[in-house]
């Protein structure tokens, strides 16, 4: 019988689909499918292997399908917030990231990155010989008119030596791999190379869903490589603790998503041109402490841009003085402004013959066949095989003969647009390059069916110089893989997909973290510094969601008091005339009274739904959303991503208000379990209570402010200040005008409160950092304590309309003079008295 049963197990265990039969199948169906030149078609041995195994762990995940694999794939990777941002558009997109990451044998890479790292070393002594001595172009090794012409030659920069003795910090070069199996290099990106974060992003993503797999395969991890950086960019300064900031453009930049992940992985300050300030040659960032010294800056802003009184004087979002700073020797900006004239495609036509020069030996990366047609005898080969080439812009800035197509191979040009080429090429033959066509391996990659099919790819990898001057190559990057089955490099360019880049090592590979063992850490529990900035963003952020919230609770105060049950009017016509005066002159619905429609349902439905309202619930949570855009860094995932979650479509209003009440009520609970107590957190609670505690003034002031309030006002009152259940335990009769001011404004124990909100913000102003220590209370603070004083003493009877006024208009002189003291803006603070400098 237990023979029986076991055979009878058995016979069904075969019968079942194994997970290794499924990972077969796909790889076996794809070989047959796929030509020469695939990675995976072409993989022997370890490599075939390795790539057998991750399709092994895919199977184990997804079982048979792929299509489940892709979007679980997505879904970590919208999970942490990856995203980028297409020139002129204000909407981020979603980071789209293959589930099939791009195996590569640690052999084959470490030749990879002995020629990137060639390659940084030689870029790095180009720059230094470019804005120094210039002897290469004396000496005729490249023509001068292709460096002093190109855009990106800065000539406030020659002559200075960086601080560090470098030009280079940090390096990006995009290769690709031919069908032969060579790697070859595409492009360089020297001025403020993209993707480090993404390839960082990548690998979260592909983790998360294939846990498995970093063992298996012992792929190499990243975290070392980004120590290096971290590290690399500390021991240029001049400080033991330094202070080292990441400059972004801000949030219309496309890639801010990821500079906000690189600060906050790597603990650096993420900081704006508005954040910065120079004072007597050196470089510091405006905090709520007053002015702290930065010792180095990770540059992601476009160098022209960068200092108004070096470069572009129309510089709005630049450092004035940056560079006077720089040359002081007092501040390491990485990478050096003018970095970016090596980028051209001109120059990688000269890069062999230089690497010669400097270096003494060959590239161990070449470049892909590039004639630039400046020269003579280089522009008459690129005419005569026009139809074999890429025709590309020598310089960023497209030709008008490429405008419109950008580069493209010459063949497919129509007799227009080459006629138009020739002439403009016979004109201006600098501005030209010619390139021979290459074409890429393909890669195995999953399609928007499910299907595993083959791309053409290139890679993205990236070098740090440490802390000891070696350059340091991340074990990986990111593979931007093509749309199309075209496998031409020029083609590639537009793909929009990316993958993982993994290296297979052959033995365990240690686990690394940029967390250092405990006694290499100095304990601290100072969190950081705070810019100004930030803390204004933080301040608004609370003041708007509160705001957005008491807008949607006269809203719904409103849509409930409209009609009852019976069809008639829930709430007499007075007071629902007070909610819409409330609407209207708080500019949530001012727009739509003055178009005439002031009947209660269409303010209510403005005040809801209209973006063009200043102060909708929906133009209110934009507001909140642009600045948690900008504060990623600060916020937890959860907060933004319900920061960032669409507005509600249901066609009722009541079903969209509950929607938007229950998020505002999570944004709440998040911030005040989730955020640690730091002066970040103040900043954004404190917004909260001065908005909370002037909304709490102007709601009394409608509804308890005179000695003819009635039932309806005083029962909208405990509504709208969420006081019903306090007033009931106390009061067995119903509503009377004393005791509902008294629970409103004066009861201390009550959260929604008058007092209570006065109390924190004089309690959090107190914890604050003063700018003297003298002892004496600043404006802010004095502020606060004297209205505090006066809420304490003003008897209930006393707190009429024109008492309840004057509460709100201090309020509103509390929050100028928070915005005074602490968010600095302009060159003000460089003169103020007690200013640290630090």
């Amino acid at each position: 019988m237990i023979a029986a049963a076991r055979r009878m197990a058995e016979a069904m265990t075969l019968a079942l689909p194994q997970e290794e039969s499924i990972s077969e199948r796909w790889v076996a169906d794809y070989r047959a499918a796929t030509g020469g030149g695939d990675v995976l078609t072409e993989s022997q041995g370890t490599a075939a292997d390795a790539w057998a195994t991750l399709f092994d762990e895919i199977a184990g995940i997804a079982g048979g399908d792929l299509g489940a694999i892709r979007d679980r794939v997505q879904r970590q990777a919208d999970e942490i917030g990856t995203g980028y941002r297409m020139p002129g558009e204000s909407e981020e997109r979603a980071w789209p990231v293959s589930p099939v990451p791009l195996l590569i044998p640690e052999a084959d890479w470490s030749g990879i990155a002995e020629g990137v790292a060639q390659r940084a070393r030689l870029m790095d002594m180009l720059l230094a010989d470019i804005y120094g001595a210039q002897k290469l172009a004396r000496e005729g090794h490249i023509p001068a008119a292709l460096i002093t012409g190109n855009p990106y030659f800065m000539r406030p920069m020659v002559g200075l030596t960086p601080p560090g003795g470098r030009h280079l910090t940090f390096y990006a070069v995009d290769i690709a791999r031919g069908p032969d199996g060579e790697w070859r290099v595409l492009a360089d990106h020297l001025r403020a190379p993209v993707g480090a974060g993404y390839a960082l992003e990548n690998r979260l993503a592909v983790s998360r869903v294939l846990g498995g797999l970093q063992t298996r395969l012992n792929i190499q991890r990243l975290a070392a490589f980004f120590s290096a950086v971290r590290a690399g960019l500390g021991a240029m300064c001049h400080r033991a603790d330094p202070r080292i900031g990441l400059l972004t453009p801000g949030r219309y930049n496309p890639s801010y998503a990821e500079q906000a992940h690189l600060a906050r992985y790597l603990g650096l300050l993420l900081v704006e041109g508005d954040d910065l300030a120079v004072h007597e040659d050196r470089l510091y960032v405006r905090t709520i402490e007053g002015l702290k010294r930065v010792d180095a800056l990770w540059r992601q802003l476009n160098p022209r841009l960068l200092d108004p009184l070096a470069f572009d004087p129309r510089s709005q979002i630049g450092v004035p003085g940056l560079i006077d700073a720089m040359a002081a020797g007092d501040v390491v900006v990485a990478n050096s402004p003018g970095s970016g004239v090596l980028e051209s495609n001109a120059v990688s036509a000269f890069l062999p013959r230089l690497a010669s020069a400097l270096l003494g030996e060959p590239l161990k990366l070449p470049n892909i066949a590039t004639w630039w047609c400046g020269q003579q005898p280089e522009f008459d080969h690129v005419r005569a095989a026009l139809d074999t080439m890429v025709i590309a812009p020598a310089f960023e800035t497209l030709p008008p003969g490429l405008e419109g197509v950008g580069p493209r191979a010459a063949a497919e040009l129509d007799a227009k647009a080459r006629k138009q080429l020739l002439e403009d090429m016979a004109r201006r033959p600098m501005d030209y390059v010619g390139q021979e066509v290459v074409r890429v391996s393909t890669m195995p990659t999953v399609d928007a069916k499910g299907a595993l099919v083959p791309r053409p790819f290139t890679v993205r990898v990236f070098a740090a110089c440490d802390a000891h001057g070696q350059w340091q190559v991340m074990p990986g990057g990111f593979a931007r893989i093509g749309r199309h089955e075209d496998s031409r490099a020029v083609v590639i360019g537009e793909g929009t997909w990316s993958a993982d880049v993994s290296i297979v090592a052959t033995r365990p590979v240690e686990p690394v973290t940029l967390l250092q063992s405990g006694d290499q850490v100095r304990i601290r529990r100072n969190p950081g510094t705070l810019p100004s900035r930030v803390a204004d963003n933080l301040f608004w952020l609370g003041r708007y969601l509160e705001r957005g919230e008491a807008i949607l609770g006269l809203v719904r105060a409103a849509i409930g008091g409209s009609i009852d049950a019976d069809g008639g009017a829930a709430l007499a016509p007075a007071t629902i005339d007070k909610l819409g005066r409330l609407l209207i002159k708080g500019s949530a619905a001012a727009r739509r009274a003055e178009s005439g429609a002031a009947d209660i349902v269409n303010l209510a439905h403005a005040a809801l739904d209209d973006i063009a309202e200043e102060d909708s619930v929906r133009s209110l949570l934009s507001r909140a959303r642009a600045i948690g855009e900008v504060s990623r860094d600060r916020l937890a995932i959860d907060f933004w991503r319900l920061l960032d979650a669409g507005y509600p479509g249901d066609s009722s209003m009541n079903a969209r208000a509950s929607v938007l009440q229950q998020r505002f009520a999570a944004l709440m609970g998040l911030a005040a379990e989730h955020m640690g107590r730091t002066a970040a957190w103040n900043f954004h609670d404190m917004g909260r209570r001065v908005e909370r505690a002037m909304s709490v003034a102007r709601l009394a002031r409608t509804f308890a402010g005179g000695p003819k309030a009635t039932v309806d006002d005083l029962s909208t009152l405990l509504e709208l200040t969420n006081s019903q259940i306090g007033y009931r335990q106390r009061y067995q009769t119903g509503v009377a005008l004393l005791p509902v001011r008294d629970l409103v404004l004066l009861d201390t124990s009550n959260p929604r409160g008058l007092p209570f909100q006065v109390e924190r913000i004089c309690r959090t102003l107190r914890e604050l950092p003063k700018l003297d220590d003298d002892g004496v209370p600043e404006d802010q603070e004095a502020r606060a304590a004297a209205l505090a004083a006066t809420v304490v003493i003003t008897p209930v009877e006393a707190f009429d309309a024109a008492a309840l006024t004057r509460i709100e208009e201090r309020l509103m002189g509390i929050s100028d003079a928070i915005s005074r003291r602490f968010f600095l803006q302009g060159s003000e603070p460089l003169r103020a008295h007690g200013l640290t400098l630090a």
